[in-house]
Parts: C-alpha cells; sequence; structure tokens
C-alpha cells in the first residue's frame, strides 16, 4: 500500500502546479485586458469602474494562495511518506543481515532484489551513550565480538565448546573522556605464612610476670636455704636445683632437715669443686638428669635468689644493671641502648645471663634497634616488643661456621631448652632442628634466635 501512495501524490501536486500556472495566466490576461480597457475608455471619455477590477484580482490571488497551500501539504505528506518507506527499508536490511546465519540462500536472494528496487534507505543516526551495557562474548584468543547496542543480553549458549560471555560497560565516545578500565590489575593478596594447615599469628603484646607468687620461694625458706648451704660449704643454688630436680615445687619445696642431709651429701661428693661429676654420682650416674639439675643451678645463679622470692620483673632493674657492666657480655651499641631504656623484656634478659654463665662468654648481634620491623610478609616481628634476641658468639666462639652435629651450637640450643617451664621459648631457630620449639632456617646460619 505505501508503494502506490508517492506516484498518487506526486500526480495530485503536477495537477495543482498546472492549475497554479493557468490561474497565474488568466490572471495576466485579464490584467492586461483591463489596462487595455481602461486606455480605451480614457480615449473614449468613458471611466471604467476600478472597485471590480480589484475585487477580480483579490479573487485570483486568493485562488492562487489556496493551491499553493493544498501543493505545499501534498509535497510534505509525500516527503513523509518516503521517510517512513526509507525506514521500514533500513529495519529489513538490519534484520536480513542478522538473520544471514539461520535464513536459506533464496530468501538472501530475495532480499538482495528488493534492496535494489527500493529506493536507498536512510541510515538511523548514531545512538547516544547511555547506561546500558553491551554485552560481549570473549573469545580463546584475548579478543571479543561485540554484538548490538541492546538493554537485553543474547541467548546464552549451552555447548561446552563456547566461551563465557561476560558483560562489561560500553566503552566513552565523547572526545577526552578516558577509555573505562576493563580489567583490573590487582592481584589477591598472598596468605602470611605456609607453615601447616593454618597460618600462625604471633600476638605482640606485654608479658606477665614469668615468676607468679606460687612459683616464687618464702623468704624464710630463702634465708635457710643459704645459712645451710653456707654451713656445709656449698653455693645455694647447686642444692636448691637438687631440690627442683626431685621436685620440689611451691614456696616451701623442702623441709629444714631434707635441706641439711642433702647438703651434707654433697659437700662429701665434692659437689662446690667438682659439682657435675658430683650430681652425676648423686643421679646415679642418670646423664639427662645431669643436665637437667645443672641447667636449674645455672639459671637460679643467673637471676639470683632475691628475685626468685620477689619475681623476675622486681629483679628486671639489677639485672639491666649486671648485664651492661658485664664485660664478657658483648652487645653492640643499639642493644645497650635498648636494655638501658628498658625496652627489652625480662625473658631475653635472663637468657642472656644464663648464656653468660653457662657458656662464660655471650655476644648478641639482635635486640630491638637495628632488626626489620616484619619477620616474614604480615607478621611483626618479636623483636619490636622486646621478645627475642640474636646470639651470634658464645664461649667465644662464633656461631657462623660451628652449627655441625654434636658442635657448640647444638650444645647451647640444648642449653636454652633446659630452662624451666616458665623460661621456655616459643622459638628457637638455627641450622638445626631438636624438636619442640627449636626447627631450623636457611637465613640463620651465623646465629641463634630465641623469642618468646
Amino acid at each position: 500500500m505505501r508503494e502506490g501512495r508517492l506516484p498518487g501524490r506526486l500526480l495530485r501536486l503536477g495537477i495543482a502546479i498546472v492549475v497554479l500556472a493557468r490561474t497565474l495566466g488568466a490572471r495576466d490576461e485579464e490584467t492586461t485586458d483591463q489596462g487595455t480597457r481602461e486606455r480605451e475608455s480614457a480615449l473614449d471619455g468613458k471611466p471604467t469602474p476600478a472597485p471590480l477590477a480589484r475585487a477580480r484580482t483579490g479573487i485570483a490571488g486568493l485562488v492562487s494562495g489556496i493551491f499553493l497551500l493544498a501543493a505545499g501539504a501534498s509535497l510534505g505528506g509525500a516527503y513523509a511518506a518516503w521517510g517512513e518507506d526509507g525506514t521500514a527499508g533500513a529495519a529489513a536490511a538490519a534484520g536480513s543481515s542478522l538473520s544471514t546465519d539461520v535464513t536459506t540462500t533464496d530468501a538472501s536472494a530475495d532480499t538482495t532484489t528488493a534492496a535494489t528496487t527500493e529506493p536507498a534507505p536512510v541510515e538511523d543516526p548514531v545512538p547516544e551513550t547511555t547506561t546500558a551495557e553491551i554485552p560481549t562474548t570473549s573469545t580463546p584468543d584475548g579478543t571479543s565480538d561485540a554484538g548490538e547496542t541492546t538493554t537485553e543480553p543474547p541467548p546464552a549458549d549451552t555447548s561446552g565448546d563456547s566461551a563465557p560471555t561476560e558483560t562489561v560497560p560500553p566503552p566513552a565516545t565523547a572526545p577526552g573522556v578516558p577509555a573505562p578500565v576493563l580489567t583490573s590489575k590487582h592481584e589477591s593478596r598472598p596468605p602470611e605464612t605456609n607453615e601447616g594447615a593454618y597460618p600462625t599469628i604471633w600476638l605482640q603484646r606485654a608479658l606477665p610476670d614469668p615468676t607468679p607468687p606460687a612459683k616464687r620461694l618464702a623468704p624464710t625458706f630463702a634465708r635457710e636455704l643459704r645459712q645451710v648451704a653456707a654451713a656445709a660449704g656449698l653455693r645455694w643454688w647447686i642444692v636448691l636445683a637438687v631440690v627442683r630436680a626431685r621436685g620440689g615445687d611451691g614456696a616451701v619445696p623442702a623441709g629444714t632437715h631434707s635441706l641439711e642431709r642433702l647438703a651434707n651429701r654433697l659437700a662429701r661428693l665434692d659437689a662446690d669443686t667438682h659439682p657435675v661429676k658430683a650430681i652425676f654420682r648423686l643421679s646415679g650416674r642418670d646423664r639427662d638428669l645431669t643436665d637437667q639439675v645443672m641447667a636449674l643451678a645455672r639459671y637460679d645463679r643467673a637471676v639470683g635468689l632475691r628475685a626468685l622470692v620477689r619475681g623476675l620483673e622486681s629483679a628486671k632493674p639489677r639485672l639491666e644493671r649486671r648485664i651492661l657492666r658485664d664485660e664478657r657480655i658483648n652487645i653492640y651499641a643499639g642493644g645497650r641502648a635498648d636494655i638501658a631504656a628498658h625496652r627489652i623484656d625480662v625473658r631475653i634478659l635472663v637468657l642472656i645471663r644464663y648464656l653468660r654463665v653457662t657458656f662464660r662468654q655471650a655476644t648478641v648481634s639482635s635486640l630491638f634497634t637495628g632488626h626489620r620491623f616484619f619477620a616474614r610478609p604480615g607478621v611483626v616481628s618479636a623483636h619490636m616488643s622486646g621478645l627475642a634476641v640474636d646470639i651470634a658468639e658464645v664461649a667465644w666462639t662464633p656461631i657462623a661456621g660451628h652449627q655441625a652435629p654434636n658442635g657448640l651450637t647444638e650444645r647451647a640450643v640444648k642449653a636454652i631448652l633446659l630452662l624451666p617451664a616458665e623460661l621456655q621459648p616459643q622459638q628457637v631457630i638455627s641450622l638445626l632442628g631438636l624438636g619442640g620449639p627449636s626447627f631450623p632456617l636457611a637465613d640463620h646460619y651465623d646465629h641463634i634466635h630465641i623469642g618468646y
């Protein structure tokens, strides 16, 4: 029906133009005749009525205006119909291009014939960029084939060979507007540690006194212990170590008569001059028990009897002064400043004194100052809380190059593991793994790390 509208309207437009031309011609002839008659009347002396001529001229102009108005309306309708036909043709052409994969060869031929007979379609203007999403199909080679800009996504492909479909925002079309970021360069954060099945989280906080009131000696027992040991010619820490190793615990681990009998027996074994041999004979030649007794004796000597009565925290200032004045404890300048500023936990101070008593010399290579903040990604080092120390030398022998089995480093690690339960560290790291808190790490070839 639309194909027949344009010729009919053009015919009507032509007829209107012909009528208009005839009217204008008649008007000109009438005007000419009127002028001739006026001249003749003037010659004859007979006047012609002017109002009648003007009326005829006005009627002719009115008729011409009406015909011009009708011709303009017909022409506008013709152009409007032509635009509708062009839009329909463009839509038909777009539909035929989208359905080329599912139509037959005959249908493609018919579409081509129709496109040649119809006038050229007017291209649709480019739509403005909106928030509608453009469905994009990712291909295996990293490219993407963008489809038509629609608000509905394309039908999902259920076949297993097709690439997954993802939705991305449309690119910016305005000049000067940066293109949207379609991919992210951020990666997932790696785990803090891969030790075992679960990560180890170290809580950095101030620890309480390792010797609570239940583990402290009673002042009366401490005075009696000193008197009995002095009467037998012994050191009080040797007698107390044997009492502790035999199971004596609490504020009063042994009575007066028990202390006297034990002190006299140790004196007969010459424990003041050769304590290791005396303890070995007293324990029935038990090497493990002997090592335990000697470790307890060195610990008692390192902290002092007053600290065992009042607690280690009360003895911290005294321990700091003894360490800083001891010529056989070598500490770098930053570490000495840490101790003087009271940044180091009392457990570390006791450990340094214990190694000095056990091996007669110790060198500290790292405390708080100079150590890195993180022990590993995401884990704050225990050095930052004053709860760790690195020992680089004992008995005037460096740890580097002396970590062979049954060597000096193994003896030092075993001595640390024999500390009382309240002074047991959480980490003893070297190139040796002796069980418990002792485990090896390759970057600890030149020192022993002890952390609480």
